[in-house]
């Protein structure tokens, strides 16, 4: 039986989960976020073992198309330090989820228009799949069964704002925990794997009083 390409989630995020503009202030102002850059105020290097491997080819990404636009502006004009990075981003494939026609023009950049076609790439021969940014892109996944690991790089900031990573329709779910480092500075690497649906729990009878029957009526109400 042929394997699956496998799909890896990457995400720098906050504890209350915000993932936007971690690279800097002018990366995703959207929405006013006004936090861009934010994991640089903490350094702490538990994180690069694990972007060494992830970053390692053959790879190939798969973006959302904002979070494409900001790496096509960028990674192919770095030279120095980040040089070598560079070039392994222009060489890898880039699946670009986008229902626009705007040219996809960074070498090896290719257009993806929804969840059948992520599916069919899966099933397709290559790169095992890596998504960088991209929050739009999680929860519909997510619904899929698509995703099949999640690297958290968690940071002990709270930003209050922002995209985040559980956004608005991701579906309820366990998630088993893969492995676990915490940094000196405290930014925690997670992996996760999703595991199924939420453990199902009989819970005893609710205790009756007069008080639990008025309180149940004005939740059935919407009044509490």
């Amino acid at each position: 039986m042929k394997s699956m390409r496998k799909l890896t989630g990457a995400a720098f995020v906050s504890l209350d989960g915000v993932m936007q503009a971690p690279g800097g202030p002018t990366e995703d102002p959207t929405g006013n976020f006004d936090q861009g850059g934010w994991v640089f105020g903490i350094g702490d290097d538990v994180f690069d073992p694990i972007l060494g491997e992830l970053f390692t080819p053959p790879f190939a990404l798969l973006l959302g198309r904002r979070t494409y636009d900001i790496f096509a502006a960028y990674w192919p004009f770095v030279d120095g330090d980040l040089g070598g990075m560079g070039e392994a981003m222009t060489a890898a494939d880039k699946h670009v989820v986008s229902h626009d026609d705007q040219p996809l023009d960074w070498a090896n950049s290719y257009r993806l228009n929804g969840i059948a076609a992520i599916q069919a790439l899966k099933e397709s021969d290559g790169a095992d799949l890596l998504i960088q940014g991209s929050s739009t892109l999680y929860p519909p996944l997510l619904a899929a069964g698509l995703i099949d690991e999640l690297v958290l790089m968690t940071y002990p900031v709270v930003l209050g704002a922002g995209k985040r990573l559980f956004g608005n329709g991701t579906p309820p779910g366990a998630l088993r925990l893969l492995e676990q480092q915490v940094g000196t500075k405290g930014v925690m690497v997670t992996r996760w794997a999703p595991d199924g649906p939420i453990p199902a729990v009989n819970h005893p009878p609710p205790r009756s009083s007069a008080f639990e029957a008025e309180r149940q009526r004005r939740i059935a109400e919407r009044s509490w």
